[in-house]
């Protein structure tokens, strides 16, 4: 029987309690509209429902009259009699189907579930995680149970960072190169002070994903309505890419692939036509393969030397009135927004993309530093999302960002005016993996912060509450068993309890 207390994260808008309860069986019957087939056939495969007409039943469908709430609101009503999740959209309907799910506990396909009426609703548009697969590839299996843990949350954006200094892992045909060569690397530095030694494990790390698996991960991710944004970095943490193709950088190399993480001064010629043209061609098959509405080009950390040196970048420079190696950047990420808003989509980048004369269509995550110009950008119009690495970078230790911490932020600046903050698409937590090599450690980082993370995104600040969300989360993190996903025990969440000794993960770049 399923539990009195009511254990859903994140927390519904609206619950109202009912007296009775709806028995689940294997003869209930799933009951849609032609528009909701998919979502019937994930919800009879979830609870292993014979879709016994005659039995009991529940009802997918959609309704017009819920468009107060929104394309990713819904309503769930359960009586004894029936199940009836109403929405405006297939994705309101899926969402429905999640809290129902966290009606039940962890595994259990039958049961009783208590009669109530909820009414839902997120409060941001974009609610995301990411995951650096650059530094360490963790691989399709772990991507699947974290996409099943995202639904679960009722996230919608997955932010896959596919390319760094240390590794590329995508599969571009036109270049077969950058994964050849440069998905690749003899070892990895373990920590701090191996890297300040230039030692490393002597373990090659490797691996990448062909473009079959990468349709594949699109499609099980749309099939949970979260939409995968690629990241494909520029003009910095390029080392992979100039290692296939050294003719991309200043100096034409020889580069290496890099066995310790950090900032590396050599970036992308940007003076070079040819390296625009690679990256245009690069960015067209990832189009091809990613029908999300956004392409992140990273663009933080980009150290300027090489391009003061360059004769090919000072020409750039001097022949468009550029001013400096500043500008420069700044010619890069306008090129590439135009290039995707003539394609569709639009351009991410970090918050070291923000200039004045920045494309208007760029959207700019914020993650830390120049608080003031973020500010600015978004009550000028700029779209923003919201990272803030002291309280959502998962791989940073629970001694710096405890579950506490990160559950009661408030994400939106307080100097925002009501109508500037509108321009905020929501917030999204990044875990980097410099230091977490394995999936077992992917998942103690992630969770359970990711669960507060998801809370702030969906849940009204003025309902959120620490107490009750430290009530309902053990039931989630029996979810996560049954997903297969490992977390952080419950008594090293907090400074005062903390028991690893791993100290700062990753304080050298977001």
């Amino acid at each position: 029987m399923a539990s009195e207390r009511l254990s859903i994260i994140p927390q519904p808008v609206s619950i109202e309690r009912m007296s009775g309860a709806f028995v689940l069986t294997p003869q209930t019957a799933v009951l849609t509209d032609s528009a909701n087939t998919a979502n019937g056939r994930y919800l009879q495969a979830l609870f292993s429902l014979a879709n016994n007409p005659d039995g009991l039943a529940i009802h997918l469908n959609l309704n017009e009259a819920l468009k107060p709430w929104g394309d990713e609101g819904y309503r769930l009503e359960i009586t004894t009699e029936a199940v009836r999740i109403t929405a405006v959209t297939t994705t309101g309907i899926f969402y429905g189907i999640q809290t129902l799910r966290q009606l039940l506990p962890a595994g259990q396909k039958t049961g009783t579930i208590p009669c109530l009426l909820i009414e839902d609703k997120p409060r941001f548009s974009w609610r995301g995680f990411m995951l650096d697969e650059g530094r360490h590839f963790q691989g399709k299996t772990s991507v699947l149970r974290l996409l099943d843990a995202m639904a679960l949350l009722k996230l919608n954006r997955f932010h896959w960072h596919l390319t760094e200094d240390q590794g590329w892992r995508l599969e571009i045909k036109q270049y077969p190169r950058l994964t050849a060569v440069g998905a690749q690397r003899a070892g990895t530095a373990p920590g701090m002070i191996a890297m300040v030694r230039g030692k490393h494990n002597g373990v090659p790390h490797g691996g990448f994903y062909t473009q079959d698996e990468v349709r594949e991960v699109v499609a099980y991710a749309a099939e949970r309505h979260i939409t995968v944004v690629p990241e494909i970095e520029m003009p910095g943490h390029s080392t992979a890419a100039l290692v296939a193709y050294p003719e991309l950088g200043c100096t034409g190399g020889p580069y290496e692939m890099p066995t310790r993480f950090g900032i590396f001064k050599d970036v992308y010629c940007v003076g070079k036509d040819h390296t625009i043209t690679f990256l245009e061609h690069v960015l067209a098959e990832v189009l091809a393969l990613f029908p999300s509405p956004y392409i992140h080009i990273g663009g933080d950390e980009a150290p300027r030397s090489r391009w003061q040196k360059c004769p090919d970048c000072q020409k750039r420079i001097a022949d468009n009135n550029l001013g400096d190696e500043h500008g420069l950047q700044l010619y890069l990420t306008n090129h590439m927004a135009r290039f995707l808003r003539d394609n569709g989509r639009s351009l991410i980048g970090w918050n070291e993309i923000l200039n004045a004369d920045l494309e208007p269509s760029a959207v700019a995550q914020y993650w830390v530093r120049n608080r003031k110009g973020m500010i600015a950008a978004i009550e000028n119009g700029r779209s923003a999302i919201l990272s803030p690495n002291w309280h959502y970078y998962l791989d940073y230790s629970y001694s710096l960002t405890a579950l506490s911490k990160t559950y009661n932020h408030e994400p939106v600046f307080s100097e925002l005016s009501q109508s500037a903050a509108k321009n905020i698409l929501g917030i999204e937590a990044p875990l980097w993996t410099e230091f977490v090599p394995t999936a077992k450690r992917m998942g103690y980082q992630a969770f359970p912060r990711l669960t507060a993370v998801a809370e702030t995104a969906w849940t009204p600040a003025a309902q959120k509450e620490l107490v009750s969300f430290r009530e309902r989360l053990p039931a989630f993190l029996n979810q996560l068993d049954e997903i297969g996903l490992t977390y952080a025990p419950l008594t090293e969440i907090e400074p005062a309890k903390l028991k690893q000794k791993l100290g700062i993960f990753s304080m050298i770049r977001p």
